[in-house]
């Protein structure tokens, strides 16, 4: 599969001073000093209502400035890159909010009237996930089944028909030491410069 050209990280985590915020950032600079094209999409500092409050059609005609430039750094990008914390097992508010408002039929996928399979528009691009969670990873496949990963890999991206869709997961945070903290982010940059 050939290395993406162009990268949108989205930064989901609501504080600017979080470790998803760090890894973000260290992704966004690492990726760029091997050569990518990235733009690093900072969910708290767009404008939208978080409730798809239209039927679709008509959220199509009423729509923010940032939800559609988020769906333009979508469309050019060849690579996702989603970064979240797990909170009650699956993610902030924000980036669920933010994805009922852009992952739009019409945009992401089209229904077909006869079959209950969509029409996957965003097709050719993969992704990444990076989670953190005080719970230990374990804990998060094995017990809570992964919610937050089967939401955006399994029933958002994929549904979409971004693949391969991979996952890294981090934790427990609580308690974590700055060593543990850093081999993380060293880790995150790893990734970055292979831009997977």
């Amino acid at each position: 599969m050939p290395q993406p050209k162009n990268i949108l990280v989205i930064n989901a985590h609501p504080r600017q001073d979080s470790l998803c915020s760090s890894m973000a950032r260290t992704y966004s600079e690492s990726a760029k000093n091997a050569g990518f094209s990235v733009k690093l999409l900072s969910l708290v500092d767009l404008q939208f209502d978080l409730n798809l409050r239209a039927r679709h059609k008509e959220e199509q005609s009423n729509i923010e400035e940032d939800i559609l430039m988020s769906q333009n750094a979508i469309a050019e990008a060849d690579h996702l890159v989603f970064v979240f914390p797990s909170w009650w097992a699956s993610m902030p508010a924000l980036l669920k909010g933010w994805i009922d408002r852009v992952f739009l039929p019409g945009f992401a996928f089209r229904y077909q009237k006869k079959s209950p399979l969509p029409i996957k528009l965003l097709l050719g691009k993969t992704a990444r996930i990076f989670i953190t969670m005080d719970a230990p990873t374990w804990y998060y496949w094995l017990w809570n089944l992964s919610p937050g990963v089967q939401i955006v890999k399994k029933g958002t991206l994929e549904f979409c028909g971004v693949s391969p869709v991979r996952v890294k997961l981090f934790g427990p945070v609580r308690g974590a030491k700055p060593e543990t903290y850093q081999k993380w982010i060293g880790i995150v940059s790893d990734i970055a410069k292979k831009g997977r």
